[in-house]
């Protein structure tokens, strides 16, 4: 099963699996932001990566700055300043990430990895503004890492298939509802320790993928929103459908109309990409849903 040809890394990044993507994508960030300040250290510019990654991708508890930087709920979920919080996050999305997709599917990797971030922030930001132990730090304090979305995916794959067992070393075979047991029980026991706000996100999202599985079970989708919004995103920002035009000199009647069929394709595409900037992708017809997938795969 972890030998799955698809979750084999291609430097083209859109060749990936959904699952080597959401690595690539955290590895880049990690790489960029790494980079991306040479050039200042070079103009012996005092500019660190660091601080500049914290104060504009990791997410503040202070609603203030949340606020102003909404985003942060979205980019701290990718962001990791140190090498092996970044290793360990994707060790696990790698390896328990392969189940479920076994069990779940692919597309749901990426609505669960997202909600459960999402999820994570939110129980965070609300127990740094809700609870007195937290007054003096939620001026100051910010929450990085994958870890939440990776919780939610571990434990989603967990509650689904509680029973499966994978090989571990030294320990032999372990079922997976006692990892995410162990791992969610690590978490709440810390909370009082360092890195409270990280282990508060990790609980979100644990719980988001617990009850994202229950509800899968019972055959609701908690996380289809996710589909929804990235459908929508995408149909914004793409580009007009590239339909290929080929015509002769000659102008004979089969390319004129073959001309025509493409124009009347271009003014649908059109109107169904205005009526989804107006009213969203759900306003959709499943006949206009499935034109522009036959459209978008034509171009």
């Amino acid at each position: 099963m972890f030998g799955n040809t698809q979750n084999k890394f291609d430097l083209n990044f859109s060749n990936n699996s959904m699952l080597v993507k959401l690595i690539y994508a955290n590895l880049i960030v990690f790489l960029a932001i790494k980079v991306l300040v040479l050039p200042f250290w070079l103009m012996n510019i005092q500019l660190s990566a660091d601080q500049f990654a914290l104060n504009w991708l990791a997410v503040p508890s202070d609603l203030f700055k949340l606020i102003s930087r909404p985003w942060t709920v979205f980019s701290y979920m990718f962001l990791h300043l140190g090498f092996f919080h970044l290793l360990m996050n994707m060790l696990w999305l790698y390896f328990l990430g392969q189940l479920f997709v076994e069990f779940l599917g692919e597309k749901k990797l990426w609505t669960v990895y997202i909600s459960g971030g999402l999820a994570g922030a939110a129980l965070y930001i609300l127990f740094y503004n809700v609870f007195p132990v937290f007054e003096t730090s939620v001026g100051v304090s910010k929450a990085l890492g994958a870890s939440a979305s990776v919780m939610a995916v571990v434990v989603a794959v967990a509650t689904y298939v509680p029973n499966f067992s994978i090989r571990l070393l030294l320990l032999g075979n372990v079922k997976l509802k006692y990892i995410a047991l162990f791992a969610f029980v690590l978490d709440v026991i810390n909370i009082s320790n360092s890195n409270s706000g990280g282990h508060i996100a990790h609980i979100g999202g644990a719980a988001l993928g617990f009850f994202f599985a229950r509800r899968w079970k019972q055959g609701q989708d908690i996380t289809n929103w996710v589909s929804t919004a990235t459908a929508f995103i995408q149909a914004i920002f793409k580009q007009q459908p590239k339909v290929k035009l080929k015509h002769k000199a000659n102008g004979n009647s089969k390319r004129q109309q073959q001309n025509h069929r493409n124009k009347d394709e271009q003014s649908r595409v059109d109107e169904i990409l205005d009526k989804i900037s107006q009213s969203g992708y759900d306003s959709l017809s499943k006949e206009e849903k499935d034109f522009l997938f036959r459209a978008s795969k034509n171009s």
